[in-house]
């Protein structure tokens, strides 16, 4: 059976072969609460579905109407099984909980690059960035600029906890997940002078220029509201 844990799930896991990155849209933080509370129930009343599914987290946007979805596969045929004999079931308890749920996307990756250092998240911050086109070797060579970047701070931002590159397997997007103490320690670094993320710096108007960069991030902030793992 599925059970309950407030623990932050660790990315760096390696049997995690397929992480999988989904957003729903559901309008209002009530909303929020009574979706999230509906995926609780579906779950924890259901044996969970397979040993390939190592954890699986979902997050309150700060913006009142959106959930993140994140869930740790060992492969993406275990997942593609799962869809076909256990999903469903699943999203129609939600939806009869919670009808007009909007489910925008969901975006198949695989975890790149992770820096970070001992510290205790209190916020998940995701920045979204898209190319103009597949590109493999373009997706982690941008995420190496960013991790040179990073390394050239004369002091690093504080609260910040650390940092998960995923590149999507289609070759077109990146997604860093990022661990914050808080919202506010993100809110004031982007807001401090000097070097950091948007910064004048070389560094890191090498990376906000890259080649074929269609959008150098969006950025969401999250909390951490319900894991489920076996």
């Amino acid at each position: 059976m599925a059970r309950r844990t407030e623990q932050h799930p660790d990315l760096t896991d390696p049997r995690i072969g397929a992480p999988f990155f989904s957003t729903w849209r559901v309008g209002s933080p009530e909303r929020q609460r009574q979706a999230v509370e509906a995926i609780a129930r579906a779950w924890e009343r259901r044996p969970w579905p397979t040993g390939d599914l190592l954890g699986y987290h979902v997050y309150a946007g700060h913006d009142g109407e959106t959930l993140l979805h994140y869930s740790q596969w060992r492969t993406e045929q275990a997942y593609e099984a799962f869809a076909k004999t256990h999903r469903q079931e699943r999203v129609d308890e939600i939806d009869t909980a919670v009808p007009g749920i909007e489910r925008v996307e969901l975006v198949r990756y695989r975890r790149y690059r992770s820096g970070g250092r001992v510290g205790v998240p209190g916020c998940v911050v995701i920045v979204d960035v898209r190319f103009d086109g597949p590109d493999e070797e373009r997706q982690r060579a941008w995420v190496d600029a960013v991790f040179e970047a990073m390394e050239s701070e004369s002091e690093p931002r504080s609260g910040g906890v650390s940092a998960h590159f995923h590149v999507s397997t289609d070759g077109t997007r990146v997604l860093n997940y990022a661990e914050w103490e808080s919202a506010q320690a993100h809110i004031d670094a982007l807001a401090a002078p000097g070097d950091g993320v948007g910064s004048a710096s070389e560094q890191w108007k090498r990376v906000q220029n890259w080649p074929g960069l269609l959008e150098s991030g969006s950025v969401k902030r999250y909390d951490h509201v319900l894991g489920l793992v076996p």
